[in-house]
């Protein structure tokens, strides 16, 4: 199998989780992909008209996007262990919400990285956090079970992203709960070894 994907993307480091987590990591050929929206050149094209990442190329030639395919994908060919049938609904519910905070992140940094700066708009961009903020006081006021299934990648994944490119933002200070939760989570060497990175 083959990966498209970029160290910078929370997508893309879900995806590796999983497959770290499944024991496929051995399978996959990880390739090298960068841009944004204004300068896709270097994305898949080819393979995902969408031209975005994470994308994987199955050994059939056949493309699968996006990160939550993927993870699907993976966790079945690994029988079924991350998306436990009993949880199924809540798994997929955080798995969304987690996702959210990532769109809503990227969103914030292509205002800056992809608009001049006379065209940036502040308010979209606190629109932008406010969804962020809404989706960190859930998940301290309705904290994830026990154990580590897609939802807990994918949560881990969105708080891994807002420390990499929003650490200015101090999610942590009202939310104990979740950065204790973070804290303990991060020690997992499928988390610890897909840190970010530019």
């Amino acid at each position: 199998m083959k990966l498209f994907d970029n160290p910078a993307s929370p997508f893309c480091r879900k995806v590796q989780v999983m497959a770290l987590e499944t024991g496929l990591m051995k399978d996959i050929e990880i390739v090298y992909s960068i841009g944004h929206p204004l300068a896709s050149e270097k994305m898949p094209y080819a393979e995902n008209p969408l031209a975005k990442i994470p994308t994987m190329v199955l050994p059939d030639g056949k493309a699968l996007f996006d990160s939550r395919v993927i993870c699907r994908y993976l966790d079945d060919m690994a029988g079924h262990r991350m998306y436990p049938q009993n949880r199924m609904f809540d798994i997929l519910t955080g798995e969304a919400l987690a996702d959210g905070i990532m769109d809503a992140a990227i969103l914030m940094i292509y205002e800056g990285r992809c608009r001049p700066e006379e065209l940036q708009f502040s308010d979209w961009v606190e629109s932008q956090w406010a969804k962020i903020e809404r989706a960190l006081d859930h998940l301290e006021q309705h904290p994830l079970p026990g154990g580590f299934d897609a939802d807990h990648i994918a949560v881990a994944c969105a708080l891994g992203y807002l420390d990499f490119r929003l650490r200015d933002r101090d999610w942590r200070s009202t939310r104990p709960a979740l950065a204790a939760w973070f804290a303990e989570v991060s020690k997992r060497p499928s988390l610890s070894k897909t840190e970010p990175s530019a």
